[in-house]
Parts: structure tokens; C-alpha cells; sequence
């Protein structure tokens, strides 16, 4: 069982926006000495929706290579069409990922069986753990509690990343958690209310930045330890929050140039951030230096 804080990484590129191999592997092994518990490539947070199937191969193929099996490695395999997200999961399969992430089909979104049936037929055919991806802000579609109840009996689907902002659907949905489907914050502003309704860890933009801080907030939670959490989740809560000051992952990139860590721009639609909201990100960065 997937369990712990995994960052949900950046896809850093040069200045001609073509993939930064090198400064990729660099971030690899950063996340594998700072306590970062699993890398998932290719999430919202990877830019792959302006990524090619090649360039998604080759991040994939990097991540694991780099990280040679000393972390887990999920590989984000959604698409809004079922045949294209078949095709992505049994490639990263092959590759060697340790599990997918796959998202809800985004734009066409199907009715509640179309969503069962899209789940199922990925999770029949490529027998490996997959976590679904729950984010309606995103998609404009979500997964219904009865849906996420029917999906977890699947042998091959192992946990939810809930990313809705919802604590009551999180109630709902925790039911369902035991030994074989686990429950994954998709908030960084979350992730201490849903460890305590049985989450086993987060799924994490901060952890871009901060990946021991990230990796502390969910293993006191695991040990059980929630007032010195909580502590922690409140004491970076301004910075996280200064993360999605505008669309993810336009802040946390900008935040890892500011640190130094050279990970270049994005692809358009995506462009800089506003200078208003960059200072405001500046000043909540500070607390790093405490």
C-alpha cells in the first residue's frame, strides 16, 4: 500500500521549452534524499496536457531510471478518452511504474456508469495498483460516492486521490477505506483533516519545495501524533496557500526560480505570474528562512 507524502512533480524546462532532462534527474534525486516518500510524474502538477505522448514516455522513463527503485514512482495515465488512457497506463507499466494515477474524463464526463465502465476497463487490462483522481474543479466532472464505493472493490484499484476541497465528501468516501484502497489528500491545505478520516498521505504540490516539511506533517499524522501536525500544517498554511495564488502549477514553479532551483517556465496557455501576486509569493517564501 502506497503510503506517505509523494510529490507531485514539476516538469522543469529549458528556455526553448523543451523537457530539462538533466535538471529532471536533479530533482529526482533532491526528492529521494529530503524524505520525500514517492514521486507521482505527470500529474496536474507535470504540465503533461501540454506535453506530447513521447515527452510523456521519456519524463516517465527518466523518473524511474533516476530513481532506481528507492521510492515509488506513479505514473499519471489519465485522459478523458478511455483508449488513449489504456494505451499511457500499459506503456508506464512496461516502463516499470509502481502504480498510475488516472484522472476523471475531463471535458466529455460521462454519466455514472460511463465513469465505472472508463475506471474498470483500464483496471482490467493493466495489473498494476491504480489510484483514481477525484478533482471537479478541474475536470468538471466528479466521482460519485456510490462510484468510488463500486470502483474500490477492484482487485487493481488501490486508493483515491480526493482533491475536491469537500470535507464532507471526504467523510463519505473514507467509509470505503481499508488494508486494500487507501485515501490520499489532493490539498496541501488539507492534509491533516483527511489523515484524520483515514487518509494515508498526500499527494503534493508543497512537497515541490518543501519535501521534508510535506513528509513530516503526514508521518506524525501517521504515528498519530495530530497536535504536533496540525501544528506544522498551520505553520506553513500561508505559504501553501500563496502556492495556488493562481493556477497550479504557475506558483510553485515560480517559487522554485526564486529558490534557486532553475526550473524554468511553462507551456501556454500557462505563462508568468502577475507581478502583484509574485511579491505576494516572495513574502510568504520568507518563512523558509526562519
Amino acid at each position: 500500500m502506497f503510503q506517505g507524502s509523494y510529490v507531485a512533480l514539476v516538469t522543469p524546462f529549458h528556455e526553448d521549452g523543451s523537457v530539462n532532462i538533466e535538471k529532471l534527474k536533479e530533482l529526482c534525486e533532491w526528492h529521494v534524499q529530503n524524505g520525500t516518500d514517492g514521486i507521482v510524474a505527470l500529474g496536474t502538477t507535470g504540465e503533461s496536457s501540454t506535453m506530447s505522448h513521447e515527452e510523456d514516455d521519456l519524463v516517465v522513463r527518466t523518473v524511474l531510471d533516476t530513481v532506481n527503485g528507492r521510492i515509488p514512482v506513479i505514473a499519471g495515465s489519465g485522459s478523458n478518452s478511455t483508449e488513449t488512457a489504456l494505451m499511457k497506463s500499459k506503456t508506464y507499466k512496461d516502463l516499470g511504474a509502481d502504480g498510475l494515477l488516472v484522472i476523471t474524463p475531463y471535458y466529455n464526463k460521462a454519466n455514472a456508469k460511463g465513469m465505472y465502465r472508463h475506471f474498470t476497463e483500464i483496471a482490467n487490462q493493466v495489473d498494476i495498483p491504480m489510484i483514481l483522481y477525484n478533482v471537479p474543479g478541474r475536470t468538471g466532472c466528479a466521482l460519485t460516492v456510490d462510484c468510488v464505493e463500486a470502483l474500490s472493490h477492484h482487485k487493481n484499484i488501490v486508493g483515491l486521490k480526493e482533491a475536491s476541497g469537500n470535507i464532507s465528501y471526504v467523510a463519505q468516501v473514507a467509509r470505503y477505506v481499508n488494508d486494500d484502497f487507501a485515501l490520499f489528500s489532493g490539498n496541501d491545505d488539507m492534509i491533516v483533516p483527511i489523515m484524520s478520516l483515514g487518509g494515508s498521505g498526500v499527494i503534493s504540490v508543497f512537497a515541490n519545495i518543501c519535501p521534508k516539511e510535506s513528509h513530516d506533517i503526514v508521518d506524525l499524522c501517521l504515528k498519530g501524533d495530530y497536535q504536533k501536525a496540525r501544528e506544522l500544517q498551520l505553520k506553513y498554511l500561508d505559504l501553501i496557500n500563496a502556492l495556488f495564488i493562481e493556477v497550479n502549477p504557475i506558483p510553485v514553479k515560480e517559487a522554485m526560480n526564486m529558490l534557486g532551483m532553475n526550473v524554468g517556465g511553462y507551456r501556454l496557455p500557462l505563462c508568468e505570474m502577475d507581478e502583484k501576486n509574485r511579491e505576494i509569493l516572495r513574502g510568504k517564501l520568507r518563512i523558509l528562512e526562519a
